[in-house]
C-alpha cells in the first residue's frame, strides 16, 4: 500500500485530485485540512480516502499524522488562498511558513520519496514577458502570498539540495471548476448571471487572466506523479488563450442566457495585475492532448450548477 498526504485536500485542487487518486486502490490517500477555506463535503468518501482535520502550520497537529503513516509521497496543497483575501489577512499567509518547514522537516526525516508544493502564477508579478516562462520570467510580486509562495520554492530547494529530498512545483494559473470556492472570479459570475444579478469588474475590466479547467490541472498533475517527471523543478499549469475581465463576463452572461449587466467599479490599489499568461509547452508535452476550453468549461459548470 502506498501512503499518500495530500494537504488542503478538501479545496477545489485538493479534493479533485484525491478523488483520482482514490480511484488507485493500492493508494491510502490521508487529507489534512483545517477547512479555513475548504470543506469537508468535498471530499470523496472511499474507503481508502482518510481525513484528518487540523492545521498543517501546527507541528504537533501534523507530526503525529506523519509518524503514523509513514507517507511515500506528500502533496503540499494547503495554503490562504485569493488575493483579496490574503490582502485582508497577512498574518494569515505568514503563518503558511511554518507549514513549509513542518512538511520538509518531517518529509526528510520520515523518508517521503517526494513532495509535490503548490505555488501560483502570482510569483511572476507584473509580467516581463508573454508568455510568462518558469525559469526566464522574474519572480517579482512584492504582495505576501506570492512572497510566501516564493519563500516554499526556495525552501523545496534548498531541502534538495541540503537532505537530497526531491520536489516538484506546480505554479498553478487561475484552475476553475465545481469544486472552486464561490468568492472566485468564474463561479462568482456564473452565480450572478444565473440570478440575472449584476456582475461587477474591478477598473476598465481590461486586465487579462487565463482559465484552466480542473480536469486538465489534475490530469497533468496525475501524469507528473505515475512518470516521476519534473524531477526537482518547477511547471506552470493553466491555459494559455487570455481573456479580458469583460470578455469573461460578457461570455458567461451569453451562456447562461442572461439579463445581467456589467458594472465597474473603482480599480483595486493593488494585486490585479494587468496580464496573467502561462508558457504551457511542458504541460502541453505532458498531457498530450487537447485543453478544455473555457467555453466548454464554464458549460460544464452551469450544468453542474443546474
Amino acid at each position: 500500500m502506498i501512503h499518500i498526504l495530500v494537504t488542503g485536500g478538501a479545496g477545489n485542487i485538493g479534493s479533485s485530485l484525491v478523488k483520482k487518486l482514490s480511484e488507485n486502490n493500492n493508494y491510502c490517500i490521508v487529507v489534512v485540512d483545517s477547512l479555513l477555506t475548504g470543506q469537508k463535503a468535498k471530499i470523496p468518501t472511499n474507503e481508502n480516502v482518510i481525513f484528518i482535520r487540523g492545521n498543517v502550520n501546527n507541528y504537533h497537529d501534523i507530526s503525529a499524522i506523519f509518524h503514523k503513516f509513514h507517507f511515500d509521497y506528500v502533496f503540499h496543497l494547503a495554503a490562504v488562498v485569493g488575493v483579496q483575501r490574503t490582502l485582508n489577512n497577512p498574518l494569515w499567509v505568514l503563518e503558511d511558513i511554518k507549514g513549509f518547514e513542518n512538511i520538509l522537516n518531517l518529509s526528510k526525516n520520515t523518508h517521503v520519496k517526494k513532495v509535490y508544493f503548490s505555488s501560483s502564477s502570482e510569483v511572476y508579478g507584473e509580467p516581463f514577458e508573454i508568455p510568462q516562462n518558469e525559469h526566464t520570467t522574474p519572480l517579482n510580486s512584492k504582495l505576501p502570498y506570492a512572497i510566501v509562495k516564493n519563500v516554499g520554492e526556495a525552501y523545496l530547494k534548498s531541502y534538495q539540495q541540503e537532505f537530497d529530498l526531491n520536489y516538484t512545483i506546480f505554479r498553478f494559473f487561475n484552475t476553475y471548476g465545481p469544486n472552486q470556492s464561490k468568492d472566485f472570479v468564474i463561479p462568482k459570475f456564473i452565480n450572478l448571471a444565473l440570478k440575472n444579478k449584476d456582475l461587477t469588474i474591478y477598473g476598465d475590466g481590461l486586465q487579462t487572466r487565463t482559465f484552466c479547467y480542473i480536469d486538465d490541472t489534475i490530469d497533468t498533475i496525475l501524469k507528473i506523479h505515475s512518470n516521476n517527471l519534473i524531477n526537482n523543478d518547477v511547471i506552470n499549469i493553466g491555459n494559455d488563450v487570455e481573456y479580458t475581465m469583460v470578455e469573461l463576463a460578457e461570455l458567461i452572461i451569453k451562456l447562461t442566457k442572461s439579463s445581467s449587466k456589467i458594472v465597474h467599479l473603482p480599480a483595486l490599489k493593488e494585486g490585479d495585475m494587468n496580464r496573467r499568461c502561462p508558457d504551457i509547452k511542458k504541460m502541453k508535452a505532458i498531457l498530450e492532448r487537447d485543453l478544455v476550453r473555457v467555453e466548454e468549461g464554464i458549460e460544464k459548470y452551469i450544468k453542474f450548477m443546474n
